[in-house]
């Protein structure tokens, strides 16, 4: 049995990920500092911006990993006027650093040694393209500057560590979600879907297909890429 390690098990997406990762028949260890939903997966509450915890994680299992998805965000909601510094290192901290340091322990743990894996970035179409303050009102959680900036770098650590990684036949992908419909708001939902050219948010099945793709054989040409699931959003 394949196993994949996913950060940010815990929330909205990495609960997503876990099921399919389950229907596709691994073993799932899942990682974050929330209490554990998923009874079914191997769970561990651990500081990821932490290399000593991610240590002692990995020290857990000998067992080979096949996969990484690096999932766990975060995000702040006040005003840019208003951003401390806290707020900018947290951001960073999660969303960056992590990554990097999770990256670069699968790698060296099992990766180099196996020649062979597969990593998975979650980056946000907010990488590619600047949050639009108009489809917000006054109450709601606008995407904010460092969230953009930090999935940018994710998008580019992609690319990084997939030439990087290549001579150890590492593939390392990125999946840049668009909206995904979730009971927002009604006057979000229109707004936001005012500026897809699909004119809606995506369902969550149409996010799990792009994993299960990039999970697959299917997959095995395709690497240093971020694929935008956002019906269109950031074309306009």
């Amino acid at each position: 049995m394949n196993t994949a390690i996913i950060t940010g098990s815990e929330g909205q997406l990495g609960q997503l990920f876990v099921l399919q990762l389950k229907r596709l028949g691994f073993k799932v260890i899942g990682i974050d500092l929330a209490d554990q939903v998923n009874s079914e997966i191997t769970y561990y509450q651990a500081d990821i911006t932490k290399k000593a915890e991610i240590d002692a994680v990995l020290n857990h299992h000998d067992e080979n990993i096949s996969v990484l998805i690096n999932n766990a965000g975060i995000s702040v909601f006040k005003s840019f006027e208003e951003r401390t510094e806290d707020e900018i290192d947290a951001v960073m901290d999660v969303n960056i650093k992590a990554n990097i340091l999770m990256s670069q322990a699968v790698f060296n743990k099992y990766y180099k040694s196996n020649n062979s894996g597969n990593i998975i970035n979650i980056g946000s179409i907010y990488g590619v393209v600047s949050g639009d303050m108009r489809i917000y009102k006054n109450g709601d959680r606008r995407t904010p500057e460092i969230y953009g900036a930090t999935k940018a770098a994710v998008i580019n650590l992609t690319k990084y560590f997939a030439t990087y990684m290549a001579p150890n036949n590492v593939r390392v992908n990125c999946i840049s979600p668009g909206g995904i419909f979730n009971e927002q708001d009604k006057d979000f939902i229109e707004n936001y879907s005012k500026k897809v050219p699909m004119s809606r948010m995506g369902s969550e099945d149409e996010l799990m297909s792009t994993i299960e793709y990039l999970l697959s054989e299917k997959s095995s040409y395709v690497t240093g890429q971020n694929i935008v699931v956002d019906g269109g959003f950031t074309c306009w």
